[in-house]
């Protein structure tokens, strides 16, 4: 029961099934042959155990390292934003600041030089015209910039989805690739079984036949005794009556 359950555990996360399967015929197999499972079975079952943890060990780390570079290119992209971010936000504070000038100016100018009020405020209009296809040139860069960062953005959630999808792939490929080294496991044991099968066999009929040939050297053995003994007390007899005859004389 021992190695099914660790058959069991080992293999559980590709499947309740698969994993309750291999580790139930394991341990009938290990029911019937107790001795010849644990000689015959511990080294591959080892070597399976072995290679299917460093399989799964390498594509994990293959999926941490595609996490950790996903993870890079993001910050990287969150960077580059934040700055283009910041660099609007100096530009506009700079406007905001060249506007509160010019109307500094215009104040004192209005104060000192009331005659020259309408040609300052020709000024202050053209001022304002200039600053005003200024933004709107400043908005359509900035309106360029974001769509091609929100492109930019798309074409790296295509690249991310595709990477997945290749990922997902490998995984499945790994899982049946796992399946038929299982299958091609489970054959092996069913020919294992099957040649021990056949040597317990063998060994049955060598057995039969020695112990019939014992019995027969025992038949020999006994009659050769059952001679021996018939002429060893005939002997005896005849002796024992020749004694006999000559004391009666």
């Amino acid at each position: 029961m021992g190695y099914a359950l660790k058959i069991y555990e080992a293999f559980r996360e590709y499947g309740e099934e698969k994993a309750r399967v291999l580790a139930e015929a394991f341990e009938e197999l290990e029911k019937r042959y107790p001795q010849i499972l644990e000689v015959t079975t511990k080294t591959d079952l080892s070597e399976t155990e072995l290679k299917l943890v460093k399989e799964i060990e390498e594509t994990r780390k293959e999926i941490k390292e595609i996490e950790l570079r996903l993870a890079k290119e993001i910050r990287q992209i969150e960077l580059k934003l934040t700055k283009e971010i910041g660099e609007t936000k100096q530009i506009a504070l700079k406007l905001a600041k060249e506007i509160e000038e010019t109307r500094k100016e215009i104040k004192q100018i209005e104060l000192k030089l009331a005659k020259e009020i309408e040609e300052t405020r020709k000024e202050i209009k053209e001022v304002e015209l200039k600053l005003a296809r200024e933004i709107k040139q400043i908005e359509l860069k900035l309106t360029k910039e974001i769509e091609e960062n929100r492109q930019e953005i798309k074409q790296i959630e295509l690249t991310l989805a595709k990477e997945i999808e290749e990922t997902r792939k490998e995984i499945k490929e790994i899982e049946l690739k796992l399946a038929k080294e299982i299958e091609e496991t489970r054959k092996e044991i069913k020919e294992v079984e099957l040649k021990l099968t056949k040597e317990i066999k063998q060994i049955e009929l060598k057995l039969t036949k020695e112990i019939e040939e014992t019995r027969k050297e025992v038949k020999q053995v006994e009659s050769r005794l059952v001679k021996w003994m018939f002429m060893f007390w005939s002997g005896q007899l005849i002796a024992l009556i020749g004694i006999l005859k000559l004391f009666l004389k």
